[in-house]
C-alpha cells in the first residue's frame, strides 16, 4: 500500500485524510475508493480536466504525463507545473501529497464558485 495525503478540499474533504492506496491503480480510483468524490466526467478516459489535482509531494515519483494528459491539463482550472489529471497519474510505491483545486472546469463553466 501507498499512503496519499489529501488536503483540505472545502467541499470533497474538509479536514484532509491520509489513505492507502494499491499500487497501479490511479490516485482518482484511490480517492474515489476512500469516499472522496472527485469529479471524473469523462469516467477516467482522460478527455476531460475535472479530475485535475495538484502533487504537492512526490511528482517526481510517478510516470511522466504522456502527450494526451498534457494537451489536456492544458486547459485545466488553475495549472500549474506539478498538476495531473488524477485518474492518468498511477499511483507506485512513492508516497503522494494532493491537492484537489477548489474549483474544476466543470465548476468554473457552471458558475459554481
Amino acid at each position: 500500500m501507498t499512503q496519499i495525503i489529501v488536503l483540505p478540499h472545502a467541499e470533497l474533504c474538509p479536514e484532509g485524510v491520509v489513505i492507502d492506496a494499491q499500487p497501479g491503480e490511479s490516485v482518482c480510483e484511490a480517492l474515489l475508493n476512500h469516499g472522496i468524490a472527485i469529479e471524473h466526467a469523462c469516467e477516467m478516459s482522460c478527455a476531460c480536466t475535472t479530475c485535475h489535482v495538484i502533487i504537492r509531494e512526490g511528482y517526481d515519483g510517478l510516470e511522466p504525463p504522456d502527450e494526451l494528459e498534457e494537451d489536456r491539463l492544458d486547459q485545466a482550472w488553475g495549472l500549474e507545473p506539478n498538476s495531473r489529471l488524477s485518474c492518468q497519474a498511477v499511483v507506485n510505491d512513492t508516497p503522494l501529497v494532493v491537492e484537489i483545486p477548489r474549483y474544476s472546469i466543470n465548476m468554473a463553466k457552471e458558475g459554481q464558485h
